[in-house]
């Protein structure tokens, strides 16, 4: 019992601003991949990649991870041809998973450009 209170005074080392941040479920990867491919389209400006960083990270709060590699895994295989590509094309799962980037791509937009 007493190795317990002895801790307890070290979970209030914790910044308050720590326990208050969201989760960062993003790879650093994953958000500079979106940003240098933002500032291919936005120019490769300093300002540019302010809008690009600020567009990911409002992307980031309103998708979790797994539905926008969902959704770039479905806008990648609408480029491919084939029968395959038309599973991509044609399903409610697939345009669900698209349709929901493309919302916080809006939210983004309004918000950083």
């Amino acid at each position: 019992m007493t190795r317990i209170l002895h801790a307890l005074p070290l979970l209030f080392l914790v910044p308050a601003e720590a326990q208050t941040l969201p989760v960062n479920d993003y790879p650093t990867e994953a958000r500079a991949d979106y940003v240098f491919g933002c500032m291919a389209v936005n120019g490769q400006t300093p300002d540019a990649l302010r809008r690009c960083s600020c567009a990911i990270d409002v992307i980031a709060t309103i998708l979790p991870y797994d539905g926008y590699v969902s959704a770039e895994t479905v806008l990648a295989m609408r480029q491919t041809s084939g029968e395959r590509s038309t599973l991509f094309r044609d399903t409610a799962p697939a345009n669900g998973f698209v349709a929901d980037l493309r919302r916080a791509e809006a939210e983004a937009e309004i918000l950083c450009f």
